[in-house]
Formats: C-alpha cells, structure tokens, sequence
C-alpha cells in the first residue's frame, strides 16, 4: 500500500499553467551554462574565504551572513557538505589545491564512520570518501564507506523495520532517506544481502507511513519502539505534523531515486516521481518554495533556497532514472532542475554582490521554529546547489576552470 492512508489537505494556490518552467527560464541547459559557471566562480571565492577564515571549521549555518560558531547546532551533521563542496570544486577546477583541501577536510570527518549517536552518516562520507574513493580505487577508503553503511545500519528497529533517528527509539525521519544510501552502497561491496534487505526495509516503512498519498511528506513518524507500531506523524522543523515541510519533502524526492539506482524497484521511482509532482504542482512560479508549504501568507513565509537547491539536483536525477521508460516526464523533470537553477542563479539567491556575506546562496532556513539559520546561507544548500550547478555543466560537455 502506498501512503498512509490518510488524505492531506492542500492550501488554495495560484499555479502557473506550466509549473515545471518559470516565464524567463532558458529553453536549454546551453542557455543557461553562462550563468551556472559565474555560480561556479563565485562559490569557489566564497569556500576559499571560508577555509581561510574558519580553518578545520565545518559550518551549519550563518547568523548575518557569518559562519556561525557558537550556539545551539541541533545536531551534527553537516561536516560532509563543506568538504564535499571541495570535492566537486576540485573535479570542477582540476586544481590540485582543491583536491589537497577536499583530503584534508574528509580526513578530519573519518573518525565518524563509527558514530552511532546521528543518523546522517550519508550525508558526511556520501559527498566525501565516496567521490574520493570513485576518484583512486583506494581500498582504505572503500573500508570507511562499508564501516559507515554497517555504524547506520545499527539505528535499525527490527519491530517496526525503521532506521530510528537521533531524537529517540520511537522516532522515525524522513531526512534518513538521505541516509540510506550509505547502507544500500555497504550492502553492494560485501555481496551482503541482509544488509541491503534491511535498508529495503527501512524504505517501505518510510513510504507507507511518510509519505503521504499525495505525495507530501511528513517530516517525522512516531512508532512504538517494543511492538513496532506506528502511532502518529510528527514533526520538528515543519509547520504542523500534517503540513508539508518543503526540505522534508526535497529529501525524499532525492533520497527515493537515489535508492532506486540501487534496487531498480519501481516502488521506489514511483514515490520520487510523487514527491516531484506535489513540489512542482505547489512551489510558486519562481520553483523556489516557503520553508513549509502550509505556510500562510505574512511574515513567516520565508523562502528556503537549500529545499530548492536539494529538488534541483534531485530531479535532475530523477530524469536520468525515468528517461529510459517515459523521456517526455524526463524532460520535464530535467526542464524544472535547469527553472530551479535559472532562479537561484540570480542575485536575489547568490550572494555575487554582498562580497561580505560568507555563504553562497542565501535565504535558506535550518530550523524555523528553534531560529536558527532563518532567512541565511545553510551549509546543505550550498553543496546541493552546487552539486546540481555540476551536473547541469556536465550536460554541456568540456568545463571550462573557476
């Protein structure tokens, strides 16, 4: 059964008559590439100011366009997205100094392939030793990927068949889609099939009890952790339990394909390409959403840019995954990345004017409800905007440097 059964109501909504393509947007990815390398360029001025001011400093958020350094973080999972910003500014470039920086910074996270207190070991090594292994072949490497896989892989409640998060044993989120990866990649390198049926496991909870039959997503499931049960939704960062937290949704749409290159189960394409719809039959004609979708009209409704820069990369995945079977629905996806990309490549989202502000993408929201990082640049936003940035360039063919 797909969904949880229960129907979510949606907020009255003036969508454009294309909503997969704002007014402006390029036709092609060739028109918009300009754009995208000036993106390039300035992130590459922006992560070099920031490991020359904040060195072996891994940032979450800014507070004024700063990189903040004290003060309530939530939780620590974020160390993978500045140094994989290294990474693929490294591949970008061909700059060895990129790549001395990109070692370094993933050096300093290795220790974390044993941390069994988050459940983001996706995010830290997913964007750092996987690129860095690809890259050599080097088999001390490969080792931290499989630890990594099998640390997560302990979060696993057998009763309810979930990945428990890092607030409680009862809790399920939806950000693990994320997070998931990792096991299914441990999975594939030993030829262990329980592990990658425990990860499959993981994915049919998150969707008959997450994601809704619309399409949304709940942020958080609450379970009762001894029988297994599932009791409620939930939430921390979105609006209501009910609403749709846009980043929540984001990461299911990413996460969902990214699991399908491992299981080619059409279950799984299925939901990504229903996370898809909702974000693009809801997002406003700019495709760069509110940080919840319910939210009302005022001052609340604060855009989160990081949400968009993680469906751009994600649907750009999600077109390569569904062109073999449907290439028009491919092309659209593909066309909304390139819209996504067309708006944040403006100055109203980069910071290209403020040489002050020290992130690249600004108007990105963390966690509303705590105030922290609203209305700022957010580590995540950078890498997904960039990683999207990347795979739109790599479309166009040679790269020029940045």
């Amino acid at each position: 059964m797909i969904g949880n059964g229960r129907a979510h109501r949606t907020t009255n909504r003036n969508l454009p008559e294309n909503p997969t393509m704002t007014d402006s947007s390029p036709a092609d990815v060739d028109d918009l590439t300009p754009r995208l390398q000036r993106a390039y360029d300035l992130a590459a001025r922006k992560v070099r100011g920031t490991i020359e001011r904040h060195p072996d400093f891994f940032p979450i958020y800014t507070d004024g366009g700063k990189w903040h350094h004290r003060g309530e973080l939530w939780t620590d999972w974020c160390g993978g997205f500045h140094a994989g910003t290294m990474w693929l500014l490294a591949g970008h470039t061909g700059d060895p100094w990129w790549r001395a920086q990109a070692e370094h910074y993933s050096r300093l996270l290795e220790h974390r392939q044993h941390d069994r207190d988050v459940h983001d070991l996706g995010f830290i090594f997913l964007s750092t030793y996987l690129p860095w292994y690809r890259l050599t072949g080097d088999e001390s490497l490969r080792r931290v990927l499989i630890t990594a896989g099998r640390t997560l892989a302990m979060r696993f409640n057998p009763e309810g068949k979930y990945l428990r998060s890092f607030v409680a044993p009862e809790s399920l989120f939806i950000d693990i889609m994320m997070n998931v990866p990792i096991i299914f990649l441990a999975a594939a390198e030993t030829n262990d099939r329980a592990l990658h049926n425990l990860a499959v496991a993981h994915c049919r909870t998150t969707e008959r009890y997450l994601v809704r039959p619309d399409g949304s997503t709940a942020h958080e499931g609450i379970f009762d952790p001894e029988t297994g049960r599932f009791l409620r939704e939930s939430t921390h960062q979105g609006l209501r339990p009910d609403s749709a937290w846009t980043r929540g949704l984001a990461w299911s749409l990413y996460g969902f394909t990214k699991v399908y290159a491992y299981t080619k189960d059409p279950a799984d394409l299925a939901v990504a390409r229903r996370n898809a719809e909702y974000y693009l039959a809801r997002a406003p004609r700019s495709l760069v959403p509110p940080w919840d979708f319910d939210v009302p009209d005022g001052p609340d409704r604060i855009d989160d840019s990081s949400a968009a820069a993680i469906a751009a990369s994600g649907l750009w995945d999600l077109a390569e995954a569904t062109r073999p079977e449907d290439p028009d629905g491919a092309d659209s996806y593909r066309a909304a990345s390139l819209a996504i990309l067309d708006s944040l490549c403006t100055d109203r989202y980069l910071s290209s004017n403020d040489p002050g502000w020290e992130g690249i993408l600004k108007h990105g929201v963390y966690h509303f409800h705590k105030k922290l990082g609203v209305d700022e640049s957010v580590m995540w936003g950078e890498f997904f905007f960039l990683e999207a940035v990347d795979k739109a360039l790599h479309a166009t063919g040679p790269r020029g440097g940045a």
